[in-house]
């Protein structure tokens, strides 16, 4: 029963990220964003091709779909085990960046992460929302913000939550996935070539 529990968690959490919104509010508007802008589905790229208000949409069902796959683990198991929450937080991240619904491309997990560490660790959200709007402010790349976000968020769970390993790790993995994620990012960064916030 316990491995069912689990099972059944990480599949409704992948099913719930896995929901496209990027991909679904441009096909509203007869356009595919994976063919434009820089083709991710993630808020920043919706918020390029479709505009701010469409964009700020996107980034609040991508940060909702996080919130909402621990509640629901809440309700599928009536009273579960934290560690329960945090595998629905793993596959809630996975399945926004690998959704089943467009062959197994989505975001970068950004904001369907912080949907989740506002459930599971509210306060490291937000250190790492503030460490993002710094780093844009002084910037001017969102790219920028969401990696240095991603290290404050691992780095702030790992201070005030030192007791609770496995969250750590977790946290740890999922930071290095965002990273991973904006790798074409820092190859454009690198070579100078990244678009700068309101261009």
């Amino acid at each position: 029963m316990p491995v069912l529990a689990y099972i059944t968690v990480a599949v409704a959490a992948y099913l719930i990220g896995s929901i496209p919104t990027g991909f679904l509010v441009a096909k509203a508007r007869g356009i595919d964003i994976q063919k434009a802008g820089s083709g991710n589905i993630g808020a920043t790229n919706a918020m390029r091709v479709l505009g701010k208000p469409a964009g700020i949409f996107v980034l609040i069902m991508d940060c909702a779909k996080g919130y909402f796959a621990i509640w629901f683990c809440n309700v599928i198991l009536k009273a579960p085990q934290e560690s329960h929450y945090i595998v629905a937080g793993i596959f809630a991240v996975l399945g926004h960046n690998y959704t089943c619904w467009l062959k197994f491309k989505g975001g970068k997990g950004i904001a369907t992460s912080a949907g989740v560490y506002l459930a599971l660790a509210p306060w490291a959200v937000l250190a790492a929302l503030v460490v993002f709007i710094l780093a844009v402010l002084v910037t001017r790349y969102v790219s920028v913000g969401s990696i240095t976000a991603a290290i404050a968020l691992t780095a702030t769970v790992w201070i005030m939550t030192p007791q609770n390993l496995f969250l750590c790790i977790v946290t740890t993995a999922l930071g290095a996935l965002a990273i991973y994620k904006h790798k074409s990012n820092i190859q454009r960064l690198m070579a100078g070539t990244e678009n700068r916030l309101g261009k």
